[in-house]
């Protein structure tokens, strides 16, 4: 496969989780990274290695030989950068949730189409192999019709309300921040294994902390539990901590989730459930190689990842044997991986989350957001 330049906007989490990831497929090389600052974009360069930095993004979207770009910063400049990417020519593989709200999303959908460009939301947590093992099951019928699910997604980094990061912050991370942030996975998750559509939903959102302490200094995701409580400036919150979610799914099914950036001694777990006519399975991301099926008349059972023993199309996200663990990086690359593919080869099939995705995404964000206010159901 010819070889691919790309470039990297965001220079915190989740622009290192990229940035590895990309390097990884062999066939890709970041050209260039662009951050808030002309420091922040240097020091980040160095530390990967990459020497052409910048603060201003626009620089590397003149770059002809550029033809991917990833856009890793906080929400609020998405659509922004998205949008400016598009119209430079260049493939976007962008962070979820996609923008900040429905329109934001729907004119990049459109921008999109019309430039026919390769185009790609972040769910990467749908390409854990023993995730599309659930998925292969469900398809093949293994599991009968899809009757109930259930699950969450649970963190504690934002428990105290010395704990602080951009996006506990409505300008830079919309109106919805667990729900948006770890939420959207969820509700993209369920439908992508499913194949059914949420269809209505009744949700009730909290925010426990109405204050919190911003750090005087920059912090990075994840990290704030390592400060200490000397410099801080006390600012009001208006973004959710926690929220659960009663859904209907497709015309029969039923479930409920919750999310929670507050949940002590949860550090990413990521669960669901789906039970059918004929089974269960359940999985959980903090033990990522298992997959655990129930029985009604019958010994229930965990299968640990073993591509071998996999549905052909699953087997396909596993590229280590049994035995060898693939995580949280491993699936990044596994959407890196196809997105370029279809950088590539403009023939080559859509087999990664788009921006339609992340529309679809937005708009059950936004239907969250009304259910609440509301304290009702209401139809997506």
């Amino acid at each position: 496969m010819r070889k691919i330049k790309t470039a990297v906007f965001g220079a915190g989490f989740m622009g290192k989780v990229h940035s590895e990831a990309i390097r990884r497929l062999g066939f890709v090389e970041i050209a260039g990274v662009a951050a808030v600052s002309e420091e922040e974009a240097r020091n980040f360069g160095n530390a990967i290695g990459v020497e052409r930095t910048t603060a201003n993004y626009k620089e590397l979207l003149a770059d002809p030989s550029i033809e991917a770009v990833h856009v890793c910063t906080p929400n609020n400049l998405h659509a922004p950068m998205s949008k400016d990417a598009l119209l430079a020519g260049k493939a976007v593989l962008c962070e979820k949730p996609l923008t900040l709200n429905v329109k934001e999303a729907e004119e990049l959908v459109a921008i999109a189409a019309e430039k026919n460009l390769p185009n790609c939301v972040n769910h990467n947590l749908r390409y854990y192999p023993s995730v599309q093992q659930i998925r292969d099951m469900i398809a093949h019928g293994d599991l009968g019709e899809i009757l109930i699910v259930n699950g969450s997604y649970f963190q504690d980094w934002l428990l105290y309300d010395t704990d602080y990061n951009w996006r506990v912050e409505r300008k830079d991370n919309g109106d919805l921040r667990a729900m948006g942030d770890i939420g959207s996975h969820w509700m993209d998750m369920i439908q992508h294994l499913t194949g059914l559509k949420i269809t209505a939903l009744c949700a009730d959102l909290q925010t426990f902390h109405k204050t919190r302490k911003k750090p005087k200094g920059a912090v990075e995701t994840f990290t704030g539990k390592k400060l200490s409580p000397n410099d801080y400036t006390e600012i009001p919150i208006d973004t959710d901590d926690f929220g659960s979610v009663l859904i209907r799914l497709g015309d029969r099914a039923r479930g409920n989730f919750a999310v929670s950036q507050m949940s002590a001694g949860c550090k990413n777990r990521f669960q669901f459930e789906i039970f059918g006519t004929k089974c269960g399975v359940a999985w959980n991301q903090e033990r990522p190689d298992e997959l655990w099926i129930g029985q009604r008349n019958a010994s229930n059972g965990i299968i640990v990842k073993d591509g071998s023993l996999f549905y052909p199309h699953a087997a396909g996200f596993a590229d280590l044997p049994g035995g060898h663990s693939e995580g949280y990086d491993d699936a990044h690359k596994q959407v890196y991986k196809r997105f370029y593919k279809k950088v590539a080869d403009p023939s080559a099939a859509i087999d990664y989350p788009t921006f339609a995705d992340g529309l679809w995404g937005m708009r059950l964000l936004e239907k969250v957001k009304e259910s609440s206010e509301k304290g009702a159901w209401v139809t997506t």
